[in-house]
């Protein structure tokens, strides 16, 4: 069984895909993880992300088990994998790993803003994760605080504002719900109502 979650920064879809996949005994992939990680590494480089050319190198030679999760966290790295997602490039050197995480025997779920559309369009169910942007803007205001960076309000919603606008309006696998999708609203969820009326969905949908 196939699991696709998409949905904008901060929506919950990745506490949601975990919590699935521990349900139903299926590998997990963040592969908002895989974007960070390719950020980072242009960054410690000294490339800039706007680079498309520095980007695509370094998305080809990621190395997804040494992906360093402190490090791909923090804010600043969030607006740079905005930013080399939207190259061509990118998308495509990571593209196919993606896939063959999917399609392993016994399936797999996976979250992020293009698997029920591009990534994995045959998945067996399909989730679109979304809740108002202020709701999302004081969940990811939450997180970074909580990992002792020094960050307002203000500027997460500016942020998430402008990765919204990156991530909808990109030309290569912009975010979209699939038509198929069955879209979970989390505005007023706690994380506990939010992982049972995903379960749900995933039960009647098998």
């Amino acid at each position: 069984m196939i699991i696709a979650v998409d949905g904008p920064m901060a929506s919950g879809k990745g506490t949601i895909a975990r919590a699935l996949a521990a349900k139903f005994g299926l590998p997990h992939m963040d592969t908002g993880a895989l974007y960070r990680a390719v950020a980072v590494d242009v960054l410690e480089a000294g490339a800039n992300p706007k680079d498309a050319a520095a980007a695509e190198a370094a998305a080809r030679s990621l190395d997804p088990d040494a992906i360093d999760e402190a490090k791909i966290r923090s804010a600043g790295a969030g607006v740079a994998a905005s930013i080399v997602s939207a190259h061509s490039g990118v998308r495509a050197a990571l593209k196919q790993l993606q896939k063959d995480f999917a399609h392993r025997e016994g399936g797999a779920v996976l979250d992020g803003r293009d698997i029920g559309t591009i990534i994995c369009p045959d998945a067996d169910v399909k989730l679109f994760v979304t809740a108002s942007e202020e709701a999302r803007a004081w969940r990811r205001h939450s997180e970074l605080v909580n990992r002792g960076e020094v960050i307002g309000f203000d500027q997460v919603l500016i942020q998430l504002r402008e990765r919204d606008g990156r991530d909808a309006g990109r030309a290569d696998a912009p975010l979209l719900k699939a038509d198929d999708a069955v879209e979970l609203d989390t505005t007023d969820m706690d994380v506990g109502e939010a992982v049972r009326a995903a379960i749900a969905i995933v039960e009647r949908a098998r």
